[in-house]
């Protein structure tokens, strides 16, 4: 069975809610294959324990590198916690990214709430593909 595939990213203001969704989620996401936006990734590693290929942070194009995968169809989940009361003019734009998401159908959960909705979703579909018939 292939690895899911999940890239994660975070506004600034909620790089928290994040490391504490990757805490909860830490034995299914250890299964998976990781990427993150620079700042992200490095906390996630750090905090939480994971691996993570980590990207170019946001302002630089980590949320571009992350787009080209979607487009390549090489990516199964985006995770991209936004702010959307204060998001900074540095941070990743969300709307490229969903944009993409949805021209190729891509799973994106932008709040914590759809990120556990799908999380779960994926970890039964591991679940049911490992169970014998």
């Amino acid at each position: 069975m292939k690895k899911l595939k999940v890239a994660l990213i975070a506004h600034d203001g909620k790089k928290a809610d994040m490391l504490a969704l990757a805490a909860e989620y830490k034995a299914f996401l250890s299964g998976c294959t990781l990427c993150a936006t620079g700042t992200t990734g490095s906390r996630l590693e750090q905090s939480v324990g994971l691996t993570i290929e980590k990207l170019l942070s946001g302002p630089l194009g980590g949320d571009l590198q992350i787009g080209a995968r979607i487009a390549e169809h090489n990516m199964d989940l985006v995770i991209f916690l936004r702010d959307p009361m204060t998001s900074q003019p540095h941070e990743p734009d969300i709307n490229a990214l969903v944009r993409a998401c949805d021209v190729h159908n891509i799973p994106c959960a932008t709040n914590t709430a759809s990120a556990k909705l799908m999380l779960d979703s994926f970890k039964l579909d591991s679940l049911a593909a490992q169970t014998p018939s």
